[in-house]
């Protein structure tokens, strides 16, 4: 059993824990929630666009970069939406931000199999991936008011 210092191991996770920012874009009183083509194991459950922040990016802009490649539109990053949700054993935290939609852009599915607009009566309709199922219900007031 390895040990160490309670300062030392909290430093070392700060600095090696990977951000991953999701965008809960909604529009009309519906958030977009989107099919996953990819790796089996999770293919076909759903999800929030996004990814990984690099290094040297800002979270708004890595959020927008991914919706960009994700689904062709443009989005402006607003609020969080609850809390972070650890991933990948403890390695990775997800970060999800409200985002609209810029432009009159439409999304499209260019990297998933599927994409859905929810209402927050549908949102329990999807199987949403593990990481993602924490932030609808945080979610679900907010396609209330819209």
């Amino acid at each position: 059993m390895r040990t160490e210092r309670a300062s030392d191991n909290e430093q070392t996770e700060r600095r090696d824990l990977k951000v991953i920012v999701g965008a809960a874009i909604i529009a009309d009183g519906r958030v977009l929630a989107c099919a996953r083509s990819a790796p089996p194991e999770v293919a076909g459950m759903w999800e929030f666009p996004g990814g990984k922040v690099e290094p040297g990016e800002s979270e708004t802009a890595a959020l927008a970069r991914e919706c960009a490649e994700e689904l062709g539109v443009r989005v402006e990053v607003g609020q969080r939406v609850g809390r972070n949700v650890r991933m990948a054993h403890g390695r990775s935290v997800l970060k999800v931000y409200t985002a609209r939609l810029l432009h009159d852009d439409q999304p499209k599915a260019l990297e998933h199999s599927a994409l859905r607009w929810l209402s927050a009566a549908e949102l329990d309709t999807v199987t949403w991936l593990p990481a993602d199922a924490p932030i609808v219900a945080a979610l679900r007031p907010l396609l209330a008011d819209g």
